[in-house]
């Protein structure tokens, strides 16, 4: 615990560095804070982007759907993930970057009310971002506080773990908005990819090398070691699973905003280019140290097997690197916590506040608030995961789903310009509504997922309802568009 404790005493103290160094180099200006004056150079980006996207999810939610479902679990994530988001922020990403410098938007609702001169559909997308975006929050401090209870033998309980992680994520990123939360991904994503790469060598070196650790796994439990059947790996689930893997990165607010941060398209090319084999690099052990952990600790039932990265690290590593396995966890945590804390409060202050005209003139004015609304948000995510009750991956997945309907208002409203509002509003109400009835089971789903229904809905809803209403303005389309 001594050497744990100076790990995580050392780690929040760089964090905090890191923020008041951020806020010695940042402006009151609401574009600086929110979005690093939009000056994100390639390497930053890509931290930023890989950073933000590597979550609980990944170190606690996806070992812990591995122990259960086996190697397969690699096979339905990691090339979809590799190769379909790098492909969305050249579709969507990009012009989006390009739309919101031309307009002065600094935030994804901002964006898409001003591209279409409609405070309703700023309203919306911000409802819709928070809806979903809350309980991916949840999965974090969820994540964050497991780890901590394990690491500490129950000396740290998961609600103390939870918060503190949230405070210390709270701290850091109100003191340097965007600059801040991008700079602390560099150190947090050089935390968890190297310690992940030496985890994956030095445990399975611990228990007699990669082929003694296979067949172990072999012995105890050889149904891991071969695709699954059923559940997500039927043809039709994988198609779905597919389309929800790759898509709903980009709709996350926090990554989208991310993205209108980069100083240029150069960036965001560079951006794409690192990220599959970063993300390949971090899924293959993440996925490993779940399976072998079946064969290690059996009897976990449930989404009890989310602890099984905090017992293969503590079991197998000596305590100096269990130590760092620990603030891996955090520090993947807290690299997603920061942008969403951010960006649900540049939503709050920017797409409600602003259009409502109950906001203070003055740039100052906006920086303050989004401080203040940061904590509304650490709380209500607080808030969320304490009554939450499912793994970190079934959680995640129905978030993710959320997400993935608004793609089509995403992706059209910066790519076609004959989109109408309506055509967005019907996508997003229709996307939305379907999938809430694919989920309660009052749809028939044919062996596909619920959020395959869903974006068909909102796709089939975005397109027949633009070419069934009169275009935009052609002034406002050309300004958005740079014509």
């Amino acid at each position: 615990m001594t050497t744990i404790g100076i790990a995580l005493a050392v780690y929040v103290a760089l964090v905090i560095t890191v923020g008041i160094v951020a806020r010695g180099r940042s402006s009151d200006s609401p574009e600086d804070y929110f979005l690093a004056g939009r000056g994100l150079g390639t390497f930053v980006l890509f931290m930023a982007l890989f950073g933000t996207n590597c979550t609980a999810f990944i170190l606690v939610g996806i070992p812990g759907k591995a122990y259960h479902d086996g190697v397969g679990i690699f096979g339905v994530n990691a090339p979809i993930i590799a190769l379909g988001v790098p492909l969305t922020f050249w579709a969507i990403g990009s012009p989006a970057r390009r739309m919101a410098a031309r307009l002065g938007a600094l935030t994804p609702a901002e964006l898409y009310a001003r591209r279409f001169q409609s405070k309703g559909l700023g309203y919306l997308l911000f409802f819709c971002f928070t809806l979903y975006t809350l309980p991916y929050m949840a999965t974090a401090v969820q994540g964050a506080a497991i780890t901590l209870a394990g690491v500490s033998q129950g000396a740290i309980p998961m609600w103390a773990g939870g918060l503190g992680v949230l405070v210390v994520a709270l701290i850091y990123t109100s003191l340097g908005g965007m600059r801040a939360t991008a700079w602390t991904n560099v150190l947090q994503g050089l935390i968890f990819v190297v310690f992940m790469v030496a985890a994956f060598f030095l445990i399975s070196g611990s228990m007699g090398g990669l082929s003694a650790s296979m067949a172990h796994v072999k012995a105890q439990a050889p149904d891991l070691l071969t695709v699954g059947e059923g559940k997500l790996f039927t043809p039709r689930a994988w198609f779905s699973w597919a389309i929800v893997i790759s898509l709903t990165v980009i709709a996350f607010p926090h990554m989208l905003v991310r993205l209108m941060s980069g100083s240029n398209e150069d960036a965001i090319k560079g951006a794409s280019r690192l990220y599959p084999p970063a993300l390949v690099l971090l899924w293959l052990p993440a996925v490993l140290l779940g399976v072998w952990g079946a064969a290690e600790f059996p009897d976990l039932e449930g989404h009890a097997s989310d602890r099984i990265f905090a017992l293969m690290v503590g079991k197998h590593l000596p305590t100096a690197m269990a130590a760092i396995g620990f603030l891996a966890v955090l520090a993947a945590v807290m690299s997603t916590l920061d942008a969403q804390i951010l960006t649900l409060s540049s939503m709050l202050v920017r797409d409600v506040l602003e259009p409502l005209g109950q906001r203070r003139t003055g740039a100052g004015s906006q920086v303050r608030a989004g401080r203040i609304f940061g904590v509304a948000v650490a709380g209500a995510a607080y808030a969320t995961a304490l009554i939450a009750g499912k793994s970190v991956f079934a959680i995640a997945t129905i978030a993710f789903s959320g997400y993935v309907t608004l793609v089509p208002t995403l992706f059209f409203g910066v790519r076609w310009q004959r989109f109408t509002v309506a055509g967005a509003v019907a996508s997003i109400l229709t996307g939305n509504a379907v999938l809430a009835l694919a989920l309660t089971g009052a749809l028939p789903l044919f062996g596909f997922l619920p959020a395959f229904w869903g974006i068909a809905g909102a796709t089939a809803a975005a397109i027949g309802v633009s070419l069934a209403t009169s275009p935009s303005n052609e002034a406002d389309t050309q300004r958005a568009f740079g014509g």
